[in-house]
């Protein structure tokens, strides 16, 4: 009988914090690059992403996945924040982005 992991979505500082977590000696080549990337892309500290998914998530209704996208990405205007709540599901009134790239802006890195 196989053993279920559970699964959830993860922002790239998440990811980063866990392979810095590690041992570097025994990182493959492949998660070296990951971590190299990461630090390069990385544009919220780990603990302001998870606590800005989770207020995209309650206080915006956006989806986890956008709300994950969102944070990997973290769009400057309220054009680029657009694109990310394209699916069609419903308009969002500007006011309402306006107040999610204050929050993003808030937790972004200097």
């Amino acid at each position: 009988m196989s053993e279920r992991k559970e699964e959830r979505l993860l922002t790239l500082p998440e990811v980063k914090k866990i392979l810095e977590s590690m041992d570097e000696s025994l990182l493959d080549q492949f998660q070296r690059r990951t971590l190299n990337y990461l630090f390069k892309f990385s544009k919220v500290e780990p603990e302001n992403a998870v606590k800005v998914v989770k207020k995209l998530v309650e206080e915006f209704d956006a989806t986890p996945e956008e709300a994950v996208q969102i944070v990997n990405c973290m769009p400057k205007t309220v054009e680029e924040l657009r694109i990310f709540l394209a699916s069609g599901r419903k308009i969002i009134e500007t006011e309402k982005l306006e107040e999610m790239l204050r929050l993003l802006n808030e937790n972004r890195k200097a």
